[in-house]
């Protein structure tokens, strides 16, 4: 490690991109060439419970550079993008305050969204509204929606229950559409940082390879063990850690509903799927300025990265 401070006051270096598509280790080395502070950016690295299946830096990783925000949520709770934009906003304070770079890594589009352009200040949900429109399906939500948000209705996947009953229970309960609290957005720090933003993009078939090889990976390094682990917990099935990728295949599996073969390309699917949401969003999604690489850039990008952060 080089030990250089960054020299810009306010800088914040981001590596993002879909699932193995070798952020972390690009974000490793610009730690170790900075002296930087790796600050995870991923909703399954927050979570005690997930080290391999979320393919969480190991003990030799973290021994290279400082690491924050890996595995520090209790799976029995939810780590919501308001919570972790908060962490992260301590943790980049802190390494300002030492004069080290933060280095913000992961994959999690709406935690980077949140802390950079703020979070909608919502009041909460009347209880009895949210009780109400749970209760109905999906069909009936978006029938209601219609009527009462035509907006969001249009907008919406039709049977993307959660985003639906959302926007139904905050324009019940507030007489104003989520896209008007949107609009509204608070504690966004984009306006107050220097952001060297480096979005990994890397040749397709290359990305879904990587995510093949890397789940055989898991299953080799004790993923099995881990779902294990976690379900002898017994936590609710609806929290973010029991819906992680690859849990509920291997725990198929354990319960003999299905083979190993069938568990292993569940998982695989799944993640190849999760992988495709991330690319299309980091492709779209973010500033068009943003700087945007393929794999065969990534040498080439991380020397200019460092000299931005620097100098």
């Amino acid at each position: 490690m080089t030990g250089k401070p960054s020299s810009t006051p306010g800088s914040v270096a981001l590596i993002a991109g879909p699932t193995a598509s070798g952020k972390s280790a690009l974000a490793l080395r610009l730690a170790e060439r900075t002296g930087g502070v790796l600050i995870n950016a991923d909703a399954s690295q927050v979570y005690a419970d997930l080290a391999i299946l979320s393919a969480r830096p190991d003990a030799s990783e973290l021994a290279r550079a400082p690491h924050r925000l890996f595995g520090h949520v209790d799976g029995a709770e939810a780590c919501s993008a308001a919570r972790w934009a908060g962490e992260a906003k301590a943790a980049i304070d802190a390494a300002h305050a030492e004069a080290k770079l933060p280095i913000l890594v992961g994959g999690t589009g709406l935690y980077i969204r949140t802390l950079l352009d703020g979070i909608a200040p919502v009041p909460d949900i009347d209880p009895a509204i949210r009780a109400t429109v749970r209760a109905m399906t999906v069909a009936e939500s978006h029938a209601a929606l219609t009527q009462e948000d035509p907006v969001a209705a249009a907008r919406l996947n039709a049977a993307d229950t959660t985003r639906v009953a959302r926007a139904l229970e905050v324009v019940r309960s507030t007489g104003r559409t989520l896209a008007a609290w949107q609009e509204s957005k608070v504690g966004g720090i984009g306006d107050r940082i220097m952001l060297h933003p480096l979005l990994l993009l890397p040749d397709r078939a290359w990305l879904i390879d990587r995510c093949d090889a890397r789940f055989d990976a898991m299953i080799a390094g004790g993923a099995v063990e881990e779902v294990e682990a976690l379900l002898a917990r017994k936590l609710p099935e609806e929290l973010p850690v029991m819906r992680a990728i690859g849990v509920r295949p291997i725990a198929d599996w354990l319960a003999g509903r299905i083979g190993r073969e069938a568990m292993a390309d569940r998982a695989k699917r799944d993640t190849r799927r999760y992988a495709k949401r991330q690319y299309t969003w980091f492709a779209n999604q973010p500033p068009a300025g943003w700087t945007r690489a393929s794999q065969y850039e990534y040498d080439q990008l991380i020397a200019v990265l460092e000299i931005k952060c620097l100098t």
